[in-house]
């Protein structure tokens, strides 16, 4: 099974930004995060999708697709009231067995930030996350839409990365930036040029 770029999505009609300005390169990084979501998802069925690996994965594709959607919609959902939880995920079964619904999804979230601008990046927000094991306190921080947005992305990279090793033991291939840091890409291309 092949995996195609985003970039072959994109070319082929799939419009992620219809505004008259021009679209921060932020917003242009999240949408080709999730286009290759898009492109992982069109290609495999609900069976490889929700199918968990056994150790040392011990996880699904859909799981941790599942975890990094839910973060982008977390913060679509904080954008307008100014406040993100990423405590509030759903954990939505149907996100992470069923294909279809996870295209949707992702779909939806494509919409919701297509639309930002630089100024709406700017925007200052607070953040709700326990991020402590030893604590029951949640933490509350301050950030803006930007930082938030980039986390989103670094962060999906990471999981894609996971996905990646997943994918290879299930057999499904998927394209060679899948689940790599685009300044590792950029290394590598500088090392190949040389």
């Amino acid at each position: 099974m092949n995996v195609a770029s985003p970039v072959a999505y994109l070319s082929e009609g799939l419009t992620v930004n219809k505004s008259p300005h021009p679209t921060p390169d932020l917003v242009v990084a999240s949408q080709d995060v999730l286009l290759q979501a898009l492109g992982l998802l069109f290609n495999i069925w609900d069976a490889t999708y929700s199918r968990m690996a056994e150790a040392p994965y011990s996880a699904s594709i859909g799981g941790h697709y599942r975890h990094v959607l839910e973060h982008f919609q977390c913060l679509v959902r904080g954008i307008r009231p100014g406040e993100i939880n990423y405590d509030a995920r759903e954990r939505n079964l149907r996100l992470e067995t069923e294909v279809t619904y996870a295209t949707i999804a992702t779909c939806d979230v494509l919409r919701a930030i297509k639309n930002y601008t630089e100024e709406s990046l700017a925007r200052p927000c607070k953040v709700v996350n326990s991020v402590s094991y030893g604590s029951g306190e949640t933490a509350v921080m301050e950030s803006n839409i930007r930082r938030e947005l980039s986390y989103c992305v670094g962060h999906a990279i990471h999981h894609y990365a996971i996905i990646r090793l997943i994918c290879s033991h299930l057999g499904v291939e998927v394209p060679e930036e899948f689940g790599i840091a685009p300044s590792t890409l950029k290394s590598r291309s500088s090392l190949t040029a040389d």
